[in-house]
C-alpha cells in the first residue's frame, strides 16, 4: 500500500499523522475493513488505543488495525502465526509451506522467529511476499546476524540488529525492554516454579548476568524508539517475565514488569511510535479477565497481544486447545491480538500441519470473542452458515467454514446412503425431515429403506 510521503520534519508514523489530523490510506483501509468510520480510527490511533503496524518499506501489506476505538468498541481480534528457521531443524522449504498455510487461512500477522544463520534473505522475501503484517524478535537473530558469542555482544550491536529488521520492512518488533534490574530483583526475591520461559527474555537475562549491565533495550530505549520511528515500526513490548506455568501467573515478577511496560508505553507514544503490549502466558481461567483489565489500566489502554493464555499445563500435544480456550476468554475480556499455539508447543518445532491446527483453533477463539465485542457484522457468517445448514446446502457450508478443505474432506470421506445427508444421521437427518414437513410432504422413514 502507498504510504503518505513525508518531507523532512513531517509526520512519518501512523500515530504522527493521526495526531496531525490526517487520515492515511492505512487508516482508511482499516476503517473499511472493520466497518468503522475513518475518523474514529484516526482518533484511536492518535491516542494509542489502535495500532496499525505498517512499515513504510512493506509495499505488499494490507493494513490491519489492532485495538479498540476511543469509545471502547473493539476491532476484530487479530491472529498471529509464528514460524521461522530453527537451528535444530533448518528446513526453509517447510517454513515456506507454513507461510502458504498462514496466508491461505487468513492469518493477520506472521512472526518470523528465525534463529539460525543469516536470516535476512528469508525475512526480506517474506516481507516482499506477504500481505499480512510481519513481526520479528531481533534478539533471536542477534547471535547469528552478528556472528558473536552472547557475552561479546554490545548494546550498540543489539541496536544494529533492530535497525536491520526495521530497514528490511518488518511491521512490528518484540522488544523486551521492561525487564530491568529492579524487575529481576523482584523475580529473585519472590521466586518462581518455572523461572523465565521467554526465549528473548532468557537471553537478555543471561547477557545482563554475564556482563553486569542493565538491559540494553531499557537503558537505551530512546535510541530504539528513534530507529523504529524512522521506519514506522510498531514496538511490541515483550513480556520477558510472562508466566510459563499456571502457578506463576499474576506473580510479582509479571506485575513488576507490566508496571515498567506501562511507563515505556507512554515514552514510545511521546516519541511517535505505535505500541502493542504483550501478555501471558500460562494462566488459570479465573485470572484471565482480571489480567486483561490490569494491562489496560497500567498500560493506558494500549492494544494487548497475548500468547494463549494456556489454561492448564498438562496437555502437551493439545496445547492449541488449551490456548484457544484461554484466548477466547482473554479476547472477550479485552485482549486485541492472539498469538497462536500449535499442538507441537513444548514438544518440537511445528510443521505445516501443526500450523494449520494452531491457526484454525486460534481463529475460532478470535471469532468467538468478536461475537461478544460488538464487532460489526461478526455474526453474519454464523447466520449464513446456519441458513446453509437449514437448507442442507453442503457446498455453501464448506465455503463458509474456517477451513473449507478440511470440512469437505471429512464429509466426502464417508459417503451417506441417503443423498443430501451425512453419515451422522443419514435418513434421520433432522433438518431434512423438518424441511420436508414444512414443504407439506409426508415423512415416512420406513419407506425409504
Amino acid at each position: 500500500m502507498t504510504h503518505v510521503a513525508s518531507a523532512p520534519g513531517a509526520p512519518i508514523t501512523q500515530i504522527d499523522f493521526a495526531r496531525a489530523g490526517i487520515v492515511t490510506p492505512q487508516m482508511a483501509a482499516v476503517a473499511a475493513d472493520e466497518g468503522r468510520d475513518a475518523e474514529d480510527i484516526r482518533a484511536a490511533v492518535a491516542c494509542g488505543r489502535v495500532a496499525i503496524p505498517a512499515n513504510i518499506h512493506h509495499a505488499a501489506l494490507v493494513p490491519a488495525g489492532v485495538g479498540a476505538t476511543c469509545d471502547g468498541r473493539g476491532l476484530r481480534v487479530k491472529v498471529n502465526v509464528n514460524l521461522g528457521i530453527s537451528g535444530d531443524l533448518a528446513d526453509e522449504a517447510e517454513e515456506w509451506r507454513k507461510v502458504d498455510v498462514a496466508l491461505e487461512l487468513g492469518a493477520d500477522a506472521i512472526m518470523d522467529l528465525s534463529n539460525c544463520g543469516k536470516t535476512r534473505s528469508f525475512r526480506t522475501r517474506l516481507v516482499e511476499r506477504s500481505a499480512a503484517m510481519i513481526g520479528t524478535v531481533p534478539m533471536y537473530d542477534a547471535i547469528g546476524y552478528l556472528d558473536k558469542a552472547l557475552v561479546a555482544i554490545t548494546a550498540d550491536d543489539f541496536l544494529d540488529v533492530v535497525r536491520a529488521h526495521a530497514e528490511d520492512g518488518v511491521d512490528f518488533v518484540t522488544i523486551h525492554a521492561g525487564m530491568n534490574r529492579a524487575v529481576i530483583e523482584s523475580f529473585r526475591e519472590t521466586g518462581r516454579l518455572a523461572n523465565i520461559v521467554s526465549r528473548g527474555g532468557s537471553l537478555i537475562f543471561a547477557w545482563m548476568e554475564a556482563t553486569g549491565n542493565e538491559n540494553p533495550f531499557y537503558e537505551r530505549f530512546d535510541e530504539v524508539l528513534a530507529i523504529l520511528h524512522a521506519h514506522d515500526v510498531t514496538i511490541s513490548l515483550g513480556d520477558a517475565m510472562r508466566p510459563g506455568s499456571t502457578y506463576d501467573a499474576t506473580d510479582a515478577g509479571q506485575i513488576a514488569e507490566l508496571i515498567e511496560i506501562g511507563k515505556l508505553t507512554r515514552r514510545a507514544w511521546d516519541a511517535g511510535v505505535q505500541v502493542m503490549v504483550e501478555g501471558p502466558g500460562h494462566m488459570a481461567l479465573d485470572e484471565i479477565a482480571a489480567n486483561m483489565k490490569l494491562e489496560k489500566r497500567l498500560c493506558h489502554n494500549a492494544p494487548f497481544y497475548v500468547l494463549g493464555p494456556l489454561v492448564t499445563d498438562i496437555a502437551p500435544g493439545y496445547d492449541h486447545i488449551t490456548a484457544a480456550i484461554g484466548g477466547a476468554v482473554a479476547a472477550s475480556a479485552g485482549a486485541d491480538f492472539l498469538c497462536y499455539v500449535t499442538p507441537a508447543e513444548h514438544l518440537r518445532l511445528p510443521d505445516a500441519d501443526d500450523v494449520r491446527e494452531g491457526l484454525v483453533a486460534t481463529k475460532i477463539a478470535a471469532h468467538a470473542a468478536d461475537m461478544v465485542r460488538g464487532v460489526p457484522g461478526a455474526r453474519d457468517r454464523d447466520n449464513r452458515m446456519s441458513d446453509a445448514r437449514r437448507r442442507v446446502a453442503w457446498d455453501e457450508m464448506f465455503d463458509l467454514a474456517l477451513d473449507p478443505a478440511r470440512a469437505r474432506r471429512y464429509f466426502e470421506s464417508a459417503p451417506p446412503a441417503t443423498e443430501g445427508t451425512c453419515t451422522m444421521c443419514g435418513k434421520m437427518c433432522a433438518l431434512r425431515t423438518v424441511n420436508a414437513i414444512m414443504d407439506g410432504l409426508v415423512v415416512d422413514l420406513d419407506a425409504e429403506g
